[in-house]
């Protein structure tokens, strides 16, 4: 079955169930517990915080881990606003973020008297940082959240820059790296970047784990309480199990980077290649450049995504047409609808994702299963381009 929907969730890498079997045969202990076992898990949970702080950059002690990107988002910027003053709780959120950061934001607006500006992008999905930086209110501004890279689209963000214009406005700068940290990755020294998100999941490791980076200067307010773990950032007993697994994946992500990105770019051309034989009209979305490698965003005028996903699941073919998140939304994307599609040119969008496992094979299966349901479809688009009822 080719699966193209890594951006949604990786499988498994084998070297990640390889690190956590150990830990999945055998009891383990509370890494909070001062006896021997207990210290072996807090040595196990330590070695994985090593391994996720230098996939992006970090010290390991600015590693808080999360129960996913989600969390990380949400403390990030509820964490951030709760901590300041309320006549400096202004936030600037990117128009293309994940729903993990909007819906965070909603929140500061509605419940913590925080006010929100969304900062527009281009046609590509890229951040306008003219704007940006017309929306910035020093002294008053507390975060700015720029995501590394979309999820639907895969346009990679200039963090770096938003971060400059962020800092000189005595703001931090918030990035989800949950889609970029593997390739191309990122860095939180190089790109300025004051709190980052993670999830496991992303990189081949299990689902339930994510980390938040919080650099130092930075003190968000804690979202949870209770035992104080985690720099007393983040109660709750750490589930070792599922971080050994997250600091092998970010290990196997770490050191495959380079290569794997000139893979999945070559894998990715070949299914566009393959694609555009198929229906030369079709219209890639994101940035022509600076885009995810592994990510392709596709309209196929005429045909509706749902149409055409249900054909490939048919035929054991798995994309999607957008965040998993917003899965059985009836509405568009909004990540498209922000870059000046209309709703009609967003329903007719589809997303395939590549990652680590991918090959040849699955991008030649996808292409033959489009082939076909473009075939079967053909005759509802012909109708319908010629008005008949």
């Amino acid at each position: 079955m080719p699966y193209l929907d890594y951006a949604a969730s990786a499988p498994l890498r084998p070297e990640v169930l390889a690190a956590m079997r150990p830990f999945l045969e055998a009891p383990v202990a509370n890494p909070s517990s001062q006896h021997g076992p207990g210290r072996a898990a807090r040595s196990a949970v330590e070695t994985a915080r090593e391994q996720v702080a230098a996939l992006v950059g970090a010290d390991p002690d600015e590693v808080v881990f999360t129960s996913g990107g989600t969390e990380a988002d949400n403390l990030a910027i509820k964490g951030t606003v709760l901590a300041r003053q309320r006549d400096a709780r202004h936030l600037v959120v990117s128009t293309v973020e994940h729903h993990a950061v909007l819906d965070a934001a909603e929140w500061a607006s509605l419940d913590a008297g925080a006010t929100v500006d969304l900062a527009p992008v281009d046609g590509h999905g890229r951040l306008r940082l003219d704007r940006l930086g017309e929306l910035l209110r020093p002294g008053r501004t507390a975060l700015v959240a720029v995501m590394a890279a979309n999820n639907e689209v895969g346009t990679v963000q200039p963090v770096a820059a938003a971060a400059e214009l962020a800092h000189a406005a005595g703001a931090a700068l918030h990035c989800d790296a949950v889609q970029a940290a593997g390739a191309p990755g990122v860095d939180v020294v190089r790109d300025g970047i004051d709190l980052l998100a993670l999830a496991a999941h992303k990189l081949g490791g299990p689902t339930g784990v994510g980390a938040l980076v919080v650099r130092a200067g930075q003190r968000p307010r804690p979202l949870l309480h209770g035992g104080g773990h985690e720099r007393g950032l983040r109660s709750g007993t750490l589930p070792v199990t599922a971080i050994v697994g997250f600091g092998a994946a970010a290990a196997a992500a770490l050191a495959e980077r380079g290569r794997d990105a000139a893979r999945l770019l070559g894998l990715r051309e070949r299914l566009l290649a393959g694609l555009r034989a198929l229906e030369p009209d079709l219209e890639v979305n994101g940035d022509p450049a600076e885009r995810l490698p592994g990510l392709l965003s596709i309209r196929f005028p005429g045909r509706r995504s749902e149409d055409l996903l249900l054909l490939l699941d048919r035929a054991e073919v798995a994309c999607s047409a957008g965040s998993a998140c917003a899965s059985g939304a009836v509405t568009p994307s909004h990540v498209l609808l922000a870059m000046g599609r209309t709703p009609a040119e967003a329903r007719e969008t589809v997303r395939f994702s590549l990652g680590h496992g991918s090959t040849d094979a699955d991008v030649a299966g996808a292409i033959d299963a489009v082939g076909q349901a473009l075939q079967m479809l053909a005759p509802a688009r012909d109708a319908a381009a010629a008005g008949a009822p």
